[in-house]
């Protein structure tokens, strides 16, 4: 029986030598690969990994399209629901999500629908697929802050609808994190780049290099004459481990340092105009996705040894299961358990970690076990090191936007429809959230979008 079977594997780059480049890892299915991945779908009649999908792709339909080599007809599918699949196909963590949902991972290995997404993305990009045609244009205009996921899902949605929307960006390249903060190895940028001119070529307008809430404000965009306006402004703003040390040379946040690599090409010294200065030895603290992110793009630029510094053990990881494998694949250390509580230095460049041995009590509110201290320390040896436990909103908008409410910790408050305190601002993914994961982004800009239709609707 098909569903019985393993996993198509899909190809990849060797371990030794793509720790050299920053071409792609995962190479991707051939057609034969993916159809036959594709008969593992049994069709289920209540179908879990639809639900389980932020944007509601139907998963089932695209799989036998696919299986069918109705490669066109597969595409479409996807693309009415998401119109990032080559993208998503790639950084999505299917397996919390979609193939997390799949019945056939009760017994065995769920269908490894993220490198099908991937595969009939990739074909919509490579055949300019993707329907950019919009209804009769109507006369309201729309702002979106940030060309983000969010962002570019919710300018999408809009459009097709028919409105005038236009994005502001506030660095000088479009695709807020897809661009500078996911590597070239897991996300090439040339496939960003393409989703983008789809859009231009849709009709959205881009402005990049414009800080809202500095350069032009929310009131200024509503005096400008746009009547709706969504803040998908991502969560930027990084968060410190609070010990002794922090302010020596070679302490980065990782949302700098995945910045300058992956839009400033700090790699490309010493051309480049931001340079990044490791040294031999690196550590990472932390244990998402963009703390593997960081570390595996630590060893491509020269560092000969990267350390993981985490304060739960393996299980407690919130990675994805294919980058902590792809990082330890690459020579990236693990030291679990261990918690950072100060950074040595000599003449103001970083020279060593002292860290605290952790053991695990009982769970806490996010069902891991809470990270106990031990009393015993470990020091390491280190050249520089990369703090990656989490990120912010950036208040910037707050600080310049009257009325608008925000938690404490900075995310914006909005209601169920994801309408701000301001009326027709609306809000949504990380900006709202805190970092989370890019579908999740996307669905929340899909949703903003139809309550903005709805409000532009009644206001017309």
């Amino acid at each position: 029986m098909a569903a019985k079977r393993p996993r198509t594997q899909m190809s990849e780059q060797d371990a030794h030598k793509r720790v050299t480049n920053f071409l792609e890892v995962a190479l991707g299915y051939t057609l034969e690969e993916a159809k036959l991945e594709a008969t593992r779908c049994i069709d289920c009649k209540n179908p879990r990994c639809v639900t389980e999908c932020p944007v509601g792709v139907d998963i089932p339909r695209f799989i036998k399209q696919l299986e069918a080599e109705d490669l066109d007809g597969a595409f479409d599918t996807i693309y009415n629901d998401n119109i990032l699949p080559a993208i998503c196909g790639r950084v999505c963590p299917q397996e919390s999500q979609c193939e997390g949902a799949c019945i056939l991972g009760i017994k065995g290995e769920p269908v490894s629908i993220g490198a099908l997404e991937r595969f009939i993305g990739d074909h919509g990009m490579n055949n300019n697929l993707a329907d950019i045609t919009v209804p009769e244009e109507k006369p309201q205009r729309v702002a979106v802050v940030g060309s983000g996921p969010a962002g570019l899902a919710n300018a999408a949605s809009l459009r097709k609808k028919g409105y005038k929307v236009t994005v502001f960006e506030a660095l000088h390249a479009y695709g807020g994190v897809l661009n500078y903060g996911i590597p070239d190895f897991r996300l090439p940028k040339d496939i960003v780049k393409k989703e983008i001119e789809n859009l231009k070529e849709m009709g959205v307008k881009f402005v990049k290099n414009a800080i809202i809430g500095k350069s032009i404000t929310i009131e200024q965009l509503k005096e400008d004459g746009y009547e709706a306006i969504f803040i998908g402004s991502g969560a930027g703003l990084p968060s410190g481990l609070g010990i002794p040390g922090e302010n020596y040379n070679g302490v980065y946040f990782a949302n700098e340092f995945l910045t300058r690599v992956n839009l400033m090409r700090s790699r490309n010294f010493p051309q480049a105009a931001t340079p990044v200065k490791l040294g031999d030895t690196v550590a990472v603290v932390g244990g998402g996705n963009v703390a593997m992110d960081a570390a595996r793009t630590a060893k491509r630029i020269g560092a000969k040894r990267v350390i993981v510094i985490y304060r739960r053990d393996e299980a407690s990881l919130p990675a994805r299961l294919d980058e902590i494998h792809h990082a330890k694949q690459e020579g990236i250390e693990f030291n679990l358990l261990h918690n950072p509580v100060e950074i040595y230095g000599k003449d103001y460049e970083v020279t060593a970690v002292k860290c605290e041995k952790m053991k695990l009590g009982e769970p806490d509110s996010s069902g891991r076990r809470r990270p106990l201290p031990t009393g015993e320390f470990e020091t390491f040896d280190i050249n520089a090191i990369i703090i990656s436990i989490g990120q912010k909103p950036n208040p910037i908008i707050k600080q310049n936007t009257m009325d608008l409410d925000t938690h404490d910790w900075g995310g914006i408050k909005v209601d169920e429809t994801l309408k701000t305190s301001l009326e027709g601002v609306y809000a949504g993914g990380d900006a709202v959230t805190g970092a989370a994961t890019v579908i999740l982004a996307m669905g929340a800009g899909k949703d903003a979008a139809k309550h903005m239709h709805d409000f532009l609707q009644t206001n017309r």
